[in-house]
């Protein structure tokens, strides 16, 4: 039998490039699972638009069954905010996608308690598409189309505390019945997730702060003759808001005699 973390352990690459909230829901979605005695495996999170083509080549220009309808940029998964999720066996080797499958023998399928606790969460279920059904998708879309999404729309920080207010409310339900070292266990989750997120965003404004400072204002006199020649040579359409790592390996090409006429 599988304990909670061996469970959670087995989707936490899928689980960790996704939108915080998403984080936060899945992670919940895999213990309320657990304690109905359904265990469950993430088998897809954040996708890059490369990996939605390759999907949606096969079946048509790949050989493989039809699996989506989205292409590159148009699903939900290349933007962090949507899940499949599978059944995973008591031993931990063995993935399911039987949507009839009781193992808990409650009289309910795996599957439907599965659905029902995502829904609690806040997520919408693929099964319940009329023109595509796909049953082990989850999403939380705020609302937002793929379109705007792809346009740089961002989740409000009314709709992420909306979204969170209804995970807090069932995990704190849950914690009534919780012993004290599951309440602990369960705190230090949480506050992993919260670090892993903020360090992220740490990351990604550090690592913008860095190319904005990298950005020189003008292009140094010193570099201008070389910057002219490169131009002239046709090998750069612009040599401006470069870098002085950008301007200094310019010089050295030019003095090299990269840029004079006839040069190979």
């Amino acid at each position: 039998m599988l304990t909670l973390d061996q469970v959670k352990l087995k989707s936490m690459s899928k689980i960790e490039k996704l939108h915080p909230v998403l984080v936060a829901a899945t992670i919940a979605l895999i213990e309320r699972c657990y304690a109905r005695g359904v265990n469950i495996v993430i088998t897809q999170g954040l996708r890059t638009i490369a990996e939605q083509d390759a999907l949606y080549a096969q079946g048509r220009t790949k050989p493989g069954q039809i699996v989506t309808n989205a292409k590159g940029g148009t699903s939900y998964h290349n933007y962090g905010v949507a899940i499949d999720f599978a059944l995973l066996l008591n031993d931990g080797r063995v993935v399911s996608w039987d949507n009839k499958l009781d193992v808990d023998k409650d009289g309910i399928s795996d599957w439907m308690e599965v659905v029902d606790e995502a829904n609690k969460l806040g997520f919408e279920w693929g099964g319940d598409w009329t023109s595509f059904k796909d049953l082990p998708h989850l999403q939380m879309t705020f609302g937002m189309s793929t379109a705007q999404l792809r346009a740089g729309k961002k989740p409000t920080e009314a709709q992420v505390a909306a979204a969170y207010a209804v995970i807090d409310k069932l995990q704190g339900e849950a914690n009534e019945a919780m012993t004290v070292q599951e309440k602990k266990d369960f705190e230090a989750m949480q506050w992993l997730i919260k670090a892993q997120a903020e360090a992220a965003l740490i990351l990604s404004n550090r690592v913008t702060e860095l190319e904005k400072s990298a950005k020189l204002p003008e292009i140094p006199k010193w570099a201008l003759p070389a910057c002219e020649a490169a131009k002239a040579a046709g090998l750069l359409d612009t040599t401006a808001n470069g870098s002085y790592d950008f301007y200094r390996m310019v010089t050295i090409l030019d003095r090299a005699g990269v840029f004079k006429k006839g040069a190979k």
